[in-house]
This record gives C-alpha cells, sequence and structure tokens, in this order.
C-alpha cells in the first residue's frame, strides 16, 4: 500500500508532536481518510522526511507523532529555472504541477505583452501563493523532498538580464533543437510564453539577453504543453532520466 505524504511547512524533529490545522486536518481525514495508527510521510521542503503516525483524531483536529527521520534525495541533477508567462487559471496550474513533477528548481512567473492574465499587486501575491500550494502538492505526490520556490510575478523585461546557465526560449521557428545544443555546464534557463506566444518585440529582448530561440518539433504546442516536453526532453538528454 501506498504511504500519503504530506507537506508541513514548520521544523520537524523526531520525537515532535504536531497539532495539524484545519486544512490539514480535513485533508488527511476526509480526502486521504486516514484512522489512528495509521502511518504517513511528512517534510517540511528542506530536503529530509519523517515517518508519522496519526497519533490523534478528533474534532478538535488531528495530532501526528513525528518518527525517524530519513534521508531521500528525488532532485535532478539538472538545475533548471523556468521563466513561465502566465496563462489562464488551469493552464498555468496544470504547468507548474506538472513542471514540478518533471524536476523543474524554481519558477518565475512573467507577466508578457500576449498575457491574458493581468493581476494588481494584491492579486499577484495571492494567486503566488496559490501556485506555491501547487508546487508543494505536486512534491506530496511525485515525492520530492525539496518544494521549488515560486517566485513573485515579474515583467518579462525585469527578469531576462542576468539570468545564468544555457538560456533557451521556446519558438516554432527557431533554428535549432534541444538535441543540436551542447550539455550546460551551469544549468538551465527556459523561457516559456504565454497563451499567445511572444511578441516580435520580445523575442528581440531575449535574444539581446543570450537566450537561443529552440523549436520543439514541427508541430504547434499549447503552452502548458511545450514546458512538459522542453523539461521532459532535457531530463532525457542532461537529467536524471538518462
Amino acid at each position: 500500500m501506498r504511504v500519503s505524504r504530506l507537506f508541513l511547512a514548520q521544523p520537524l524533529r523526531e520525537g515532535d508532536r504536531i497539532h495539524l490545522d484545519p486544512d490539514q486536518s480535513h485533508y488527511l481525514r476526509d480526502v486521504l481518510r486516514l484512522k489512528r495508527g495509521q502511518g504517513l510521510t511528512v517534510f517540511n521542503g528542506e530536503g529530509d522526511e519523517y515517518a508519522a503516525t496519526v497519533a490523534d483524531l478528533g474534532r478538535a483536529g488531528i495530532a501526528l507523532a513525528i518518527g525517524e527521520r530519513r534521508i531521500r534525495d528525488a532532485e535532478s541533477p539538472l538545475v533548471t529555472h523556468l521563466g513561465l508567462g502566465i496563462a489562464r487559471g488551469e493552464r498555468m496550474d496544470l504547468a507548474i504541477q506538472k513542471a514540478v513533477e518533471l524536476g523543474v528548481t524554481r519558477i518565475t512567473p512573467l507577466v508578457t505583452e500576449h498575457s491574458v492574465v493581468r493581476l494588481d499587486r494584491a492579486r499577484q501575491e495571492q494567486r503566488r501563493l496559490h501556485w506555491q500550494k501547487i508546487a508543494a502538492s505536486a512534491c506530496e505526490q511525485c515525492g520530492r523532498n525539496r518544494v521549488p520556490p515560486v517566485e513573485e510575478p515579474t515583467a518579462l523585461e525585469r527578469w531576462l538580464p542576468g539570468r545564468a546557465g544555457l538560456r533557451l526560449f521556446f519558438d516554432p521557428h527557431g533554428a535549432v533543437g534541444l538535441g543540436d545544443l551542447p550539455r550546460p555546464t551551469a544549468g538551465v534557463c527556459l523561457l516559456a510564453g504565454p497563451e499567445g506566444g511572444f511578441a516580435q518585440r520580445e523575442r528581440v529582448l531575449a535574444r539581446d539577453a543570450g537566450f537561443v530561440a529552440v523549436r520543439l518539433g514541427p508541430r504547434i504546442l499549447r503552452a502548458e504543453t511545450a514546458v512538459l516536453a522542453a523539461l521532459a526532453a532535457l531530463q532525457t538528454l542532461w537529467g536524471d532520466w538518462r
């Protein structure tokens, strides 16, 4: 039987007794349907995980007894920073969820010329917290113990300068494919556009910032599909799928 995993954004130590908040208690009791005495795995994003047991289950909530600390690394050796043009609702959620499952290291949501979604400052932080929660949930599912940070949404023009590593952006008219590129020595920085793609001005800015336009085959891929296809290909070429 598969052991359930739960992300807890707090310090964890062997022997601790943790009282869960109402949302976490609801998830364990009503979604996972765990009972008193059942085991699960908990982690806090710092790299390790802990065995845990449901010690108390009542109307006041659920308490967990924290057990043995386990060292287990599920991170890819390939460092990948994803600059992701903000897309609508479920498309953005899906891209972030699957990027985390595919081993992405860091995600920056980007405001681009063709972004359909426009967020004021208050909503930007609200959405960032939502996307960060999706990243944590993806780690619960896929077995990662380090949760990739989802950074504050940033304008593309502000994000482009100073990026490190092999810098790539997706362009159906790109002159090269991923297999034509040299093995990166300092990670990969990926730039993916929103539903409408990049404006010509943004393509020029990306090239001026050292980004190489790469094609992902002869077909036009949706924004979220391009992200997943590229990350899977990178893991095959240079990551932990080799």
